[in-house]
């Protein structure tokens, strides 16, 4: 039974380690494995009751969530997506479990990382990811155009939610004047 007032430990040393021991075991030799890089967890801190950072590896650059007050942390099984909303956007993570470290979710920057020359470079790159990832002023903008015309009209129905009832009773472009002839 977990007290709810308890909360995580910082996971960086227990995501090194794990991260470390596959880098000698799965991963070594492998054609995607930049050998110029290290292992290494960057930037951990709390972030709306949940830790947040990045993991950088000789095969990748992840976000990371991890929990860290129960109240805030919303488990996910491995490979499932939950979306999460951070002040430069919405972005998706999937659900991660590994011995020594338990649950927490990824999305990832970079996969693989061969552009990176050196560990200083990826840590660097981790650690403005993760400050960008938390400014609203990195949030897409979407523009809205107006559309018209035949066109534009079957690319909006063709967009548009459809239910099995739609599709079973032919209403595929109801609201489209189509020639058929």
């Amino acid at each position: 039974m977990s007290d709810a007032t308890t909360f995580g430990p910082d996971p960086a040393a227990a995501l090194e380690s794990r991260y470390r021991e596959v880098a000698d075991t799965r991963m070594r030799g492998l054609p995607f494995v930049n050998p110029a890089l290290v292992v290494e967890a960057v930037g951990f801190a709390p972030w709306e009751g949940r830790w947040l950072g990045v993991m950088v590896t000789p095969w990748f650059m992840n976000l990371v969530l991890a929990p860290l007050d129960p109240s805030a942390w919303r488990s996910i099984g491995q490979g499932e997506k939950l979306r999460y909303r951070f002040p430069a956007g919405d972005y998706e993570f999937i659900g991660a479990n590994e011995p020594g470290v338990g649950e927490f979710q990824i999305c990832s920057l970079f996969s693989p990382v061969l552009e990176f020359e050196d560990p200083a470079t990826a840590r660097f790159v981790a650690l403005h990811a993760r400050k960008a990832l938390l400014d609203a002023a990195n949030r897409e903008v979407h523009v809205v155009e107006e559309r018209s015309g035949p066109i534009a009209q079957v690319e909006d129905a063709l967009e548009a939610p459809m239910s099995r009832r739609d599709v079973l009773r032919g209403r595929f472009l109801s609201d489209v004047d189509v020639d058929r002839g």
